[in-house]
């Protein structure tokens, strides 16, 4: 299938769009083929889960395992988690045919009733555990068909850090780690992007998974390597980049690679072929991606609290917030004490509206806080040279 836009927002389309990350590769092969667990961590939106698809596409990978993917960010609690793991491993299976998941499903005695099956007789897994049956009993059959497997399988969970949020996280924690500890030929990479949760849950001798996988944070993309990532795919469209808008883009959202693939998404749409994309572009490619989130944004923004919304405003202005308690901070700010403060500050990281990095406080949404500034404060997206940092765009 022929993509017209070869900076793809959605998925991992194959390793001709993805960028790099060939140490990184390496690296997983290497830690699961000789026996490690791994927990793989980063910032959010550098690219964690289309890293574990392209490692799921290597022939090193899908010659020696099962690769079997879990989401686990929708699963508010073990009954929903164990589902979302039950369908990933029936989908893993497909591919090798209906004896393989066949074989799989003869052990789901406890959710036969929640299997139906298409015209070609390929089984869907239905949402939820059949009445009467515990999830611990489902939870004990898969593990004992990953263990039984003829071929290892390699499950990567991600965004692993919700299981901490379910009802008795801490039973459902030792439950997992315990069916981890037994299962001697089967890999499991788990990812997330809340990285202090994810370092207590491994590292913390109190803690059911202590010290019972490798660690391994995954860096942001180095900008050279990404310029020319970008230069490639403009030449494929028979375009061209001037050698400073992917720096510039780079250094104004700190080199996130969400942000910076939907800004040069849009520069490569906005070229013509035989055209150059040029510095000054960029303010509309920005621009264009605020003005069609402008609804979103203007809802999301008057739905806060006056206080909300004046704490937003400050950090937008700031771009990073270092001492967001601090007097000099609160006075410049015009905000309510810090005890008062503390509160506010909660309920946004509640709401994942802004996030704390080592102290450092930043609006979640790098284009809500540009929308911000732009829209409310009515300050221009303002791009940076080599070295600078972005303006109302925390640096990664």
């Amino acid at each position: 299938m022929t993509i017209k836009n070869p900076f793809v927002l959605n998925g991992y389309a194959g390793a001709e769009y993805f960028c790099d990350r060939e140490k990184e590769t390496s690296d997983l092969i290497r830690l699961v083929e000789n026996g490690n667990n791994v927990v793989l961590t980063s910032h959010r939106r550098v690219g964690k889960t289309d890293l574990i698809q392209h490692l799921f596409a290597q022939s090193a990978v899908k010659d020696q395992f099962i690769p079997i993917y879990v989401d686990a960010y929708p699963t508010r609690n073990l009954s929903e988690f164990i589902s979302v793991l039950g369908r990933a491993v029936t989908e893993a299976l497909k591919p090798r045919g209906k004896k393989a998941v066949d074989a799989f499903i003869g052990m789901l005695t406890s959710l036969r009733s929640e299997i139906t099956f298409d015209a070609n007789g390929m089984p869907s897994w239905g949402l939820g555990i059949g009445k009467g049956v515990t999830p611990e009993v489902t939870l004990d059959e898969i593990f004992r068909y990953l263990n039984s497997s003829d071929v290892p399988c390699l499950v990567a969970i991600d965004e692993f850090q919700q299981v901490t949020t379910f009802p008795k996280g801490s039973q459902v924690e030792a439950l997992l780690r315990s069916y981890v500890q037994q299962s001697p030929y089967t890999r499991f990479i788990f990812s997330g992007s809340e990285r202090h949760l994810m370092a207590e849950m491994f590292t913390s001798a109190s803690r059911p998974f202590f010290q019972s996988a490798t660690l391994y944070g995954l860096p942001l993309l180095p900008k050279e390597v990404y310029a020319r990532f970008c230069k490639k795919l403009f030449e494929r469209g028979m375009k061209q980049t001037d050698t400073d808008v992917v720096s510039k883009v780079y250094d104004l959202f700190g080199g996130v690679t969400l942000y910076m693939h939907k800004v040069m998404n849009q520069l490569y749409d906005a070229t013509p072929a035989q055209g150059t994309a040029q510095a000054e572009d960029i303010n509309m490619a920005v621009q264009r991606i605020l003005d069609r989130s402008n609804d979103a944004y203007t809802a999301i923004f008057y739905q806060l609290s006056e206080r909300q919304r004046a704490l937003i405003l400050a950090m937008a202005k700031e771009g990073e917030a270092r001492e967001i308690g601090s007097q000099k901070f609160i006075q410049t700010h015009n905000l309510p004490p810090q005890s008062t403060l503390s509160g506010v500050v909660k309920q946004l990281l509640d709401r994942d509206l802004i996030t704390r990095e080592n102290q450092v406080y930043t609006i979640y949404d790098r284009f809500f806080s540009l929308w911000v500034r732009n829209k409310i404060l009515h300050l221009p997206v303002e791009l940076c040279g080599e070295g600078e940092k972005g303006q109302g765009v925390g640096g990664g």
